[in-house]
């Protein structure tokens, strides 16, 4: 695996290293070993899939709160999606802000967010689905969002989102999430 650090500190693209021959290809998709060579404590505890029917489907941006913190690492199974990390952790530099990387069934990529960082992603064609690993597992309570189109944090996606559940569009802004922490 190619481990690419992103903008965000701790937010990693990470492409696989596949094996191809005539039956088709081979890839790792997580090792404990390789992780740790990047600096990077993940040990997932569950997995989850989604499946989205229509393109411009946006999702999120969710994370969870103490003492039930969780990182990600997504991958896309099937279509095509931009998936995006927002910086949440207090005292960060990059505190505010985003970044994007498609990933799809052919290029294997995957993208890990580092626990208080939100997640989501819009999916770019119909028939989309995801998988993500987690380090902790869901828990309602501790479950948080950030509005997919704050212009605070300013997030540039791919098309308009056409499809929205109304509890993503009902998360409050970077203002409110800043304001509700005091």
């Amino acid at each position: 695996m190619q481990f690419n650090e992103c903008p965000i500190p701790g937010a990693w693209v990470i492409d696989p290293s596949p094996r191809t021959d005539s039956r088709g290809r081979f890839m790792r998709v997580w090792c404990a070993d390789e992780f740790a060579a990047h600096g990077i404590d993940f040990a997932p505890v569950q997995a989850n899939m989604g499946f989205s029917h229509l393109a411009g489907t946006t999702r999120g941006l969710h994370f969870q709160v103490e003492p039930h913190l969780e990182a990600k690492l997504v991958r896309c199974t099937r279509g095509a999606m931009f998936d995006v990390v927002v910086d949440l952790r207090a005292g960060s530099p990059t505190f505010g802000r985003w970044f994007g990387a498609e990933l799809t069934p052919d290029n294997g990529r995957m993208l890990y967010v580092p626990p208080m960082c939100a997640h989501g992603y819009q999916t770019l064609v119909d028939a989309t689905e995801m998988h993500y690993m987690a380090s902790a597992a869901f828990v309602a309570g501790a479950a948080r969002g950030l509005r997919f189109d704050d212009p605070a944090v300013g997030i540039r996606w791919p098309m308009a989102a056409t499809v929205i559940s109304d509890q993503d569009r009902g998360w409050p802004n970077l203002q409110g999430l800043e304001d509700s922490s005091r």
